[in-house]
């Protein structure tokens, strides 16, 4: 297939807004792609690259060849090429890579350069978000999307999963197992404004787990010596957190898979700065010396595989019953199990007064929701938090004369895009202002005026606020009160940041 068919699907996918035309534009080029492409469609129709990151920024895309007059550029020539680029390393690389990314776009014509571009920096954005591509993908090879999803959720990558559904169908997607080592994209949380609103999502008796202000951990186990730990972004982190290998070595199971959290903590307990955390976790260079200056705790709430079984359709209770059957206590995520809102308001503010986020309220019945924001489970912070992406930022004033101060803020429309929820400059110290102008100018889009910077959608900051509220100002027709920083999340994604629908659901 060639490269100039996904570019004008993708086109035409960024002019319909109806959610079924997109999927009727999606699948009709599914329908038709070869066995050896699907997962490159998919991935270039999605927004991403199969290879995730090439290394290549603005910079290297600042002199491109001229385009060529007509499209021949196949999609498993133009991944390859990609792939090439990706492997450059060592010494010259810079010049190496510049070289192949001219001869990439040498080979594209100005509307797939276009659209390369776009792919490249992450700002493809045409509305085939994971919702909409499952259900091309359903359409397309004829399997429900229940069994889309189920297998998404066992495998934890889209193009992989639409690959198979479109090869083998209904057989094929039965045939995704959860599998030690490959990364289950983690189930998530809902949000609600106080415990007892919490208790009530999730029923009574609920159980109530301490919130750690830490670094999400997803741990497998295969054999006597073979550990692997990733993020929730699902990057491999094994070498840098020796202490949660060593843990989990130790454990009498040899087939385990584990979600948890590390965490640095205080000689007295307490949680050191979210930001401490993610430096030691991010650290890839002197691990020894930095796990004496820093060391990390493990705990873990969840158990997804013990002893060769899997536990994700198996109800909280009983995935509980596993977990402290194969992790030793000091290792487990304190909690309690309560029905009555008194209990749980004082278990809330003991686990405040011990410096941690809060509590996750969560249903007995649910089961593992892999990838998704299971409605079974539901955050409580004491006060409202939200993760919004970084829409652009305004020149400052005053102290802040020369650096970009005034964010715009969106929450993720589940349809594609982002809707603005307002702006703020609150909670920023000169540190962060110094950091945040350098890191948006790399991600500058362009001026919108002499005052205003947009920027690709890339940064999730984790924002309070007072409540929500209408407004007409702002398209959702809703903006936040008294909005602050509290930090940036490097940690999270963008298709991460809290949806426009969890945003309305605390308008007051």
């Amino acid at each position: 297939m060639l490269l100039i068919d996904v570019v004008r699907v993708s086109e035409a996918v960024t002019r319909t807004s109806a959610r079924l035309g997109k999927i009727g534009h999606l699948a009709e080029l599914l329908g038709r792609v070869g066995p050896d492409e699907a997962e490159i469609a998919i991935s270039y129709l999605s927004g991403e690259l199969p290879q995730r990151q090439v290394g290549v920024g603005w910079r290297t895309l600042e002199d491109i060849p001229q385009p060529k007059l007509a499209a021949t550029a196949t999609l498993t020539a133009v991944d390859e090429l990609l792939s090439r680029i990706k492997a450059v390393s060592g010494q010259g690389s810079q010049a190496a890579r510049k070289a192949l990314v001219a001869e990439l776009f040498a080979g594209l014509t100005s509307q797939e350069q276009q659209f390369m571009r776009r792919l490249l920096h992450g700002e493809l954005r045409q509305g085939a978000l994971d919702g909409v591509m499952i259900e091309a993908v359903a359409k397309a090879s004829g399997a429900p999307s229940a069994d889309v999803r189920r297998a998404l959720t066992l495998r934890g990558w889209l193009p992989a999963v639409g690959a198979a559904a479109l090869g083998g169908g209904v057989e094929a997607l039965r045939g995704f197992r959860l599998e030690v080592g490959r990364a289950v994209s983690p189930m998530l949380a809902g949000s609600a404004p106080n415990v007892a609103a919490a208790l009530e999502k999730a029923g009574t008796p609920a159980a109530l787990e301490w919130k750690l202000d830490g670094v999400r951990v997803q741990a497998h186990r295969s054999g006597p010596s073979t550990v692997t730990v990733f993020t929730r972004t699902l990057d491999d982190i094994t070498a840098q957190v020796p202490e949660l290998v060593e843990a989990v070595l130790a454990m009498p199971s040899d087939d385990l898979v584990l979600d948890g959290e590390v965490i640095a903590l205080r000689p007295d307990g307490r949680p050191h700065p979210f930001q401490v955390t993610a430096s030691r976790v991010s650290s890839k260079t002197g691990v020894e010396r930095l796990r004496e200056q820093t060391p990390l705790s493990v705990f873990f709430f969840d158990a997804l595989r013990v002893d060769g079984v899997d536990l994700l359709d198996l109800p909280y209770s009983q995935r509980q019953e596993a977990l402290a059957g194969a992790v030793p206590p000091g290792l487990l995520t304190p909690r309690l199990v309560t029905g009555d809102v008194a209990e749980a308001e004082k278990f809330f503010t003991d686990v405040v007064r011990a410096g941690h986020e809060g509590l996750v309220v969560k249903s007995l019945a649910s089961p593992y929701a892999a990838g998704r924001r299971g409605a079974g489970w539901i955050k409580v912070k004491p006060r409202h938090t939200l993760d919004l992406v970084v829409l652009a930022a305004e020149w400052g004033h005053g102290r802040r004369e020369g650096k970009l101060s005034n964010l715009h803020l969106g929450a993720r429309d589940p349809e594609g895009g982002f809707v603005m929820l307002g702006k703020t400059f609150k909670g920023l110290t000169d540190e962060l202002l110094a950091w945040q102008t350098e890191r948006f100018l790399e991600l500058a889009e362009g001026p919108t005026d002499g005052w205003t910077v947009t920027l690709r959608p890339e940064l999730v900051v984790e924002i309070a606020f007072d409540g929500v509220q209408r407004s007409p100002r702002y398209p959702g027709g809703m903006a936040l009160r008294f909005a602050r920083v509290l930090r940036y999340r490097p940690d999270k994604r963008v298709e991460d940041a809290d949806t426009v629908d969890t945003v309305r659901s605390l308008m007051l």
